[in-house]
């Protein structure tokens, strides 16, 4: 059952953005999805201030980035940095679509937030998003994003929907390559395959705000179908065969989404293997909900366990 907040939520989302259809360009398809963001985000938190920068990989691609930070650097006591990597299904998004979650999570926490601007499906397939998230990461690592970052403080990687496929694969990536400066990985509704887990991906196939139906066209988008598919094995992180050695992990699911059961697999692979990870499921919760942050007790209790979260690994 619905949280009637969500029921309400749903109702005002889905009149200003209509589903997903073939029949609209990504570029068309994009512009609904900002329009329908900048509808549903609140001004700018009163204590936050945004520095936007960009960052060249050494491949020569440009990456824009929007740095997050409480103009009290005391507040909670904790000190570090947070790449958040927005959600989309690799075809929509940007820095400003998902500020509301980027800006609260700054000036909840006191940590600064820098938000990603990958690069997008279907003009840029697997993996283009992966390969600028992870130029962005080894960039923080060494000190050398394009803000007055504290290097010596805490690095954590975030994401929600498509944006936890590539925290969650970047962090798995560090730790092959011997990499494990991350200190923590928050994921919300994250997508962790290319397909949804059982049982959720049946019983949920048709829930509101994402359907099974979009899960594949999106998946499709990214990563190709049929004969077309590309399936970089580091870009999937259920299909991975080590779980072990990764960053303490919270995976937050929603009751009624398709991708619901991914958070809960990857959880308890990764404490099969030996590691620290959590899962949380919100109750009559949907996909897409922190964009309801204002209004829902349970989008509220789920923003303030990913920012205890991300705070008490800051502090560690």
């Amino acid at each position: 059952m619905l949280e009637p907040e969500i029921a309400a939520f749903i109702a005002r989302a889905t009149a200003i953005y209509p589903a997903h259809t073939a029949a609209s360009t990504p570029r068309e398809q994009r512009e609904m999805y900002d329009r329908y963001a900048a509808m549903l985000t609140p001004p700018l938190p009163d204590e936050i201030t945004t520095q936007d920068a960009g960052l060249t990989t050494d491949a020569g691609r440009a990456i824009a980035l929007r740095l997050y930070r409480h103009r009290d650097k005391t507040h909670g006591d904790v000190r570090g940095t947070v790449l958040y990597f927005h959600g989309g299904g690799f075809v929509l998004g940007s820095l400003n679509s998902h500020q509301m979650v980027t800006a609260r999570i700054a000036a909840d926490t006191g940590l600064d937030v820098v938000a990603v601007d990958y690069r997008l499906a279907p003009e840029h397939r697997a993996p283009a998003a992966h390969d600028d998230c992870m130029a962005v990461t080894l960039a923080a690592l060494a000190g050398r994003l394009p803000f007055d970052l504290h290097t010596d403080a805490a690095l954590q990687l975030a994401g929600d929907s498509a944006g936890g496929t590539l925290a969650a694969s970047i962090a798995m990536r560090l730790r092959d390559d011997g990499m494990r400066r991350v200190r923590g990985l928050a994921l919300v509704y994250p997508m962790l395959g290319t397909e949804p887990e059982l049982p959720a991906r049946d019983t949920e196939a048709h829930a509101p705000m994402l359907t099974l139906v979009d899960v594949h066209t999106f998946r499709d988008s990214y990563w190709g179908n049929g004969e077309s598919a590309s399936y970089p094995a580091w870009t999937i992180p259920l299909a991975a065969t080590r779980f072990d050695g990764l960053p303490p992990t919270l995976a937050f699911g929603v009751e009624h989404d398709p991708l619901r059961d991914d958070a809960r697999v990857f959880v308890e692979r990764i404490i099969a293997a030996g590691g620290d990870a959590r899962l949380s499921i919100g109750v009559g919760l949907v996909h897409g909900c922190w964009r309801a942050l204002e209004s829902s007790p349970g989008v509220q209790a789920m923003h303030k366990e990913v920012c205890d979260f991300l705070s008490a690994q800051a502090r560690r």
